[in-house]
């Protein structure tokens, strides 16, 4: 792993939330902090239902994970574009966040602790 990037356990129960519905709960969820920016959580994808989000074309890539594939949230209210990215193929160093997905925080997406 990489000095900048730290991976580790989250703590508690963590869900996601997409216009009102839940997306997913988890126990196993992954905090990952990256140098000086705000944690992110990644969930394992086997906890999300997945069938309400939607893969996109939209990649990026960063120099410490590798490429990260996008997926836009469906809900009953819209579609929130490109909510949630995970890392397919990422780097050996952040391998632990291979089947794993997070999402941004944004009006009607909610990341929280239970």
């Amino acid at each position: 792993m990489t000095k900048h990037i730290t991976i580790r356990p989250a703590e508690g129960t963590w869900v996601v939330r997409a216009g009102g519905a839940v997306l997913g709960e988890s126990n196993k969820a992954l905090e990952l902090t990256e140098g000086d920016l705000p944690f992110v959580i990644y969930f394992p994808k086997a906890d999300i239902a997945m069938a309400m989000l939607d893969s996109t074309d939209h990649k990026t890539t960063c120099p410490h994970k590798g490429e990260a594939s996008y997926y836009s949230i469906m809900s009953k209210s819209r579609t929130y574009t490109d909510a949630a990215w995970s890392y397919e193929d990422p780097k050996p160093e952040v391998a632990d966040i291979k089947g794993y997905i997070a999402f941004y925080v944004q009006d009607g997406v909610m990341v929280e602790q239970v």
